[in-house]
């Protein structure tokens, strides 16, 4: 259940407190932060993979992520996935929300959602998006959904 850098360095500290210090240490050297959460899968046969990333952007200066990774055996069908990803990320946005609050860092949940009915995902959408709303949280599908559809996806693949 480790969280690691996107380098695969494995953090040694609990989340929580990695993030503090992360915050501190960006805040202290004047950068504005926003923290966008997000998880992505991918089935292997029998296997799914999932990874939840937060990822920190500093404005206008990049940014750098979190990386947790999960793989489950049990059979799920689109839609079941589509809301175990969202919950993944919601689960670590509320563990974090307060922290965020008390340094006034913007959150942001992505879910690699379709807006477009075309797509498989899309079943999904207005499930996603109530839940996430309703725990008050901003958020964010395809095409913004940056953390879940690229920095996630990248971790699954």
């Amino acid at each position: 259940m480790a969280w690691k850098k996107f380098s695969g360095e494995i953090l040694r500290s609990p989340i929580m407190e990695e993030v503090e210090r992360a915050i501190e240490r960006e805040t202290a050297l004047g950068h504005k932060l926003k923290v966008c959460i997000g998880t992505d899968s991918q089935v292997k046969g029998s296997v799914t993979d999932f990874a939840t990333v937060i990822v920190f952007i500093r404005e206008q200066r990049g940014g750098f992520m979190y990386i947790h990774q999960e793989r489950t055996m049990q059979k799920m069908s689109i839609k079941e996935r589509m809301l175990t990803e969202v919950q993944k990320s919601i689960d670590i946005s509320y563990k974090l929300c307060d922290l965020l609050d008390l340094y006034d860092v913007d959150l942001e949940v992505h879910a690699d959602i379709n807006t477009n009915p075309m797509f498989k995902s899309n079943k999904a959408l207005h499930e996603a998006m109530g839940y996430i709303l309703s725990m008050g949280f901003v958020f964010k599908a395809k095409p913004e959904a940056f953390a879940s559809s690229c920095c996630a996806d990248r971790m699954v693949h």
